[in-house]
């Protein structure tokens, strides 16, 4: 029997599952496929087996970025592309390779980059989730990496300085964000009535940019005016991140309430058996009662001699 899948990747904020673009593309697929992870979310990459996030682990192996991660899934039979057409599937893979292009490096910059955005925001948030003493030597890494991956990408003739980079990367920014609002239109999806792996791309990277608080806006404001691309992102939020997330806190506040109705009632047939061997007090048979509400505690009562408070859950009569 195969080893259940887990994913390792960075916490949430922002009304976001997790702040960081890849990590999202891989929740939202998994999300979109319905693949059975165990996921972990975590804000230190050297707790990883590989040092990256995210990283899904299985069998011990060891899958990193999310195209592999993917590709991983698809063989394991969690396909969110199944009913596209051989063209639907050869246009996915060019808009993801345009959001690559054109889009990443200016994430890039807008959230490590740009100094008003990194010493506001970002530093600030991984800082405070990164264990010490790490947190003050791994967001720079983070930082020093991204301007690296802009400057290999886009810093090629004929532009020469950072500002002719910073400027282009913007344009293409904002040329791929009115193309893909074209591609979307009035859909709820790219292609179809259902999410595909490209939904999950376009998620990753422009749900980040749509939510986050940031001090220098410049790129957002442009998405922010494109109303369907954020209406998509709040319509894949509320369709399978919220929901779902309601459910999981609703089922852990049950599996809690069990655990101590379990506890309390051992507890309660304890007392119960010492009460009753007890030479001061006559044997008396007790029926117990019990009354769920939202304002009361746990009472128990026995009758005559005893009467305490426990934890705001439920209540106990021991006095009939």
């Amino acid at each position: 029997m195969a080893s259940p899948m887990e994913l390792m990747c960075w916490g949430g904020d922002w009304g976001l599952p997790s702040v960081h673009t890849d990590s999202l593309i891989v929740l939202a697929y998994a999300k979109f496929s319905r693949a059975a992870l165990k996921v972990h979310f975590i804000n230190n990459p050297w707790k990883t087996p590989t040092g990256d996030i995210p990283v899904l682990t299985s069998d011990n192996t060891n899958v990193v970025q999310p195209e592999n991660i993917l590709n991983f899934l698809r063989k394991r039979k969690y396909d969110a592309d199944y009913e596209l057409s051989a063209k639907e599937g050869a246009d996915t893979l060019a808009f993801i390779a345009l959001i690559e292009e054109k889009l990443r490096p200016a994430l890039l910059h807008t959230f490590w980059v740009d100094i008003e955005n990194y010493c506001n925001l970002t530093r600030p948030w991984f800082a405070s989730r990164i264990p010490f003493p790490l947190n003050f030597y791994l967001p720079g890494q983070m930082s020093r990496s991204a301007m690296n991956q802009i400057v290999l990408t886009k810093g090629e003739p004929p532009f020469y300085n950072l500002k002719e980079v910073e400027a282009q990367i913007y344009r293409d920014a904002k040329e791929c964000l009115n193309l893909l609002s074209y591609k979307l239109g009035e859909s709820n999806f790219f292609f179809g009535k259902i999410p595909t792996s490209f939904d999950a791309f376009a998620f990753g990277f422009l749900a980040p940019l749509c939510k986050a608080e940031l001090p220098n806006a410049h790129l957002q404001k442009h998405l922010h005016q494109l109303h369907n691309l954020c209406q998509f992102c709040e319509n894949i939020l509320a369709q399978y991140f919220i929901q779902n997330s309601t459910d999981d806190i609703v089922d852990a506040k049950l599996q809690k309430l069990t655990q101590l109705v379990n506890k309390e009632s051992n507890l309660i047939e304890k007392m119960d058996g010492n009460l009753r061997n007890s030479p001061q007090h006559k044997p008396q048979d007790a029926a117990i009662s019990m009354y769920i509400s939202n304002t009361c505690g746990v009472y128990i009562r026995f009758p005559h001699y005893l009467d305490f408070y426990l934890s705001p859950v439920f209540t106990l009569d021991l006095s009939n």
